[in-house]
């Protein structure tokens, strides 16, 4: 359901309410952005702090994401409360934290002191956590972020990673915050922030005292309460990425068999803990497209669960039916569960019948797929192609 809808006029006073929108100005010009009537900070850019990163000033951090970065998706995942975004130094020819606007170097310390004492977490600023709405310069509230989160080490919250623009490469952060459950932030607790107050406030939200006090994080977590997703849900509406799942099924056309061991790829980038997994003969497959396991517990103690993955190099207007479901459901031995691809959807009947019944299957669609070849770094077509060609060459025939 959607929030609040605040006027332009009166945002410099506002409280912070999730899901609520706040509207931006009719000027036409860059006056009209509502975030910057809403909080002292810039009018342009992703990273939008109060005071300077490089002089150890900030003391609070809008981010600001427009959602239409291809390349560099951030990506909220309202089930767990974990927000992944990316830094700003998204083009080659600069050092990692040699930013225009130094958001690279605000993480790499936010983060450090994140993972530090008691008094290096008082000087985290907060992260206040925006999207683009409509119309013109709106924006929308997602939360107060916390550096980090409960199930990430401090080697896997944030990380630089390599990308290529034009042979050449280079480095920027993926960084993954926690959106902490305060559904209201006062404008009292934001003066005090600015005032240099924030932990001490009477106003501070019991979430972020819990997070600077030992580092618990307490998400704002939000179960989706729909099972079967609707086939508009299942497939891309971008160009992008119905361009790309076209480019998987053109790669295929006439031998949709060979799409199985790319079925298994994706699989892992989906579930990288996937271990060993072997893709069956057509000729033998008994339903099963490929076999595996799936690894879980510590280094030093895994066990592995098996799985059965089928896989279907489907077109868009050709859904996966009860029949095509059912195969796989009868083939799955105690204690194993299943993997299903497509570049489709799933027909309505049979996603009902396998979560309604509670059979373990997992069912990945096609805008699942292009979801993980973006978080991936495979975000448009021909990034998409090279990937194809480099697993087509070596997959096994």
């Amino acid at each position: 359901m959607a929030g609040p809808i605040y006027p332009f006029v009166g945002l410099e006073s506002a409280d912070l309410v999730v899901d609520a929108v706040y509207a931006g100005g009719s000027a036409g010009s860059a006056a009209d952005d509502a975030l910057a009537r809403l909080l002292p900070v810039g009018n342009q850019g992703g990273f939008r702090p109060k005071g300077s990163p490089r002089d150890g000033t900030a003391r609070l951090v809008a981010l600001y994401t427009s959602g239409t970065e291809v390349d560099w998706p951030d990506i909220l995942d309202p089930r767990t409360g974990v927000f992944t975004y990316f830094g700003d130094n998204r083009r080659p020819g600069r050092e990692l934290h040699q930013t225009q606007r130094s958001g690279n170097l605000l993480l790499r310390d936010a983060f450090a002191l994140g993972h530090g004492t008691l008094n290096d977490r008082r000087a985290v600023p907060p992260f206040l956590l925006f999207h683009r709405a409509m119309p013109g310069r709106s924006v929308a509230f997602n939360g107060l972020l916390a550096p980090g989160a409960a199930s990430l080490s401090s080697d896997d919250d944030l990380v630089a990673v390599w990308r290529s623009t034009g042979g050449q490469r280079f480095q920027n952060y993926r960084a993954r915050f926690t959106v902490l459950d305060a559904g209201h932030i006062p404008r009292a607790w934001i003066n005090d922030v600015l005032a240099g107050r924030a932990y001490e406030s009477e106003h501070c939200p019991a979430v972020w005292k819990a997070w600077v006090d030992g580092r618990v994080y307490v998400p704002l977590e939000a179960p989706a309460t729909t099972i079967v997703k609707a086939k508009a849900q299942q497939l891309p509406s971008d160009p992008v990425g119905q361009a790309i799942l076209a480019a998987i099924r053109d790669h295929f056309q006439g031998r949709e068999h060979e799409f199985e061991p790319i079925a298994v790829e994706l699989w892992r980038l989906v579930a990288p803990a996937t271990g060993r997994c072997d893709v069956t003969r057509p000729s033998r497959d008994g339903g099963r497209d490929a076999v595996g396991q799936y690894m879980i517990g510590p280094e030093s103690d895994r066990i592995a669960l098996d799985f059965a993955l089928e896989a279907k190099c489907y077109s868009a207007d050709t859904s996966v039916g009860v029949r095509d479901v059912a195969r796989l459901i009868s083939r799955i031995r105690h204690r194993e569960f299943g993997v299903f691809v497509t570049t489709s959807h799933f027909a309505t009947q049979a996603y009902s019948e396998v979560r309604v019944d509670g059979h373990p299957i997992v069912m990945i669609c096609g805008q699942d797929i292009v979801d993980a070849l973006k978080a991936h770094g495979y975000t448009d077509v021909a990034r998409v192609r090279a990937w194809l060609g480099r697993l087509s060459t070596d997959a096994p025939r």
